[in-house]
């Protein structure tokens, strides 16, 4: 029988990490100055079919409201999701904000910076953590 606690963990840490994805596509949106109504209306039609699109969406609503900096909103996002480690969503939350990004006057140079970032930032992370033997599932001894 699986342990509930660990089920329980892990939707904590999704949940978590889908927050980040609506900081980082906060980011995305704030990066050229000033959220654009194209961009929501992109963003909204995208997670229409995500099943958290709840959460991403109200994590980008809190950003929005509060009128965080990128760089603040940023950096707390990726340290998220640099503490999740590699994972299958990244790829879809980079198309999500090359469309949000490409929403109003096509990507600008300071949302292409977000962008790149985000691509590095995880790339420079998880080769760190391949190197140090961090993402293996099994001992070096084995």
């Amino acid at each position: 029988m699986p342990d509930n606690h660990f089920f329980k963990g892990l939707m904590v840490k999704k949940s978590k990490l889908y927050d980040a994805f609506g900081e980082l596509l906060y980011a995305i949106a704030i990066a050229d100055g000033e959220v654009q109504k194209e961009e929501i209306e992109v963003l909204e039609k995208l997670l229409k079919e995500h099943p958290w699109a709840k959460e991403i969406k109200w994590s980008f609503d809190y950003e929005t409201q509060k009128a965080n900096s990128l760089e603040e909103v940023y950096a707390k996002a990726i340290d998220i999701c640099k503490e999740n480690g590699p994972d299958p969503e990244y790829k879809y939350l980079l198309d999500v904000m090359i469309q949000v990004a490409d929403a109003f006057d096509g990507i600008v140079p300071q949302e292409e910076r977000v962008i790149n970032s985000f691509i590095n930032d995880l790339k420079e992370r998880f080769m760190h953590d391949l190197e140090e033997n961090k993402l293996a599932f099994f001992d070096e001894d084995e």
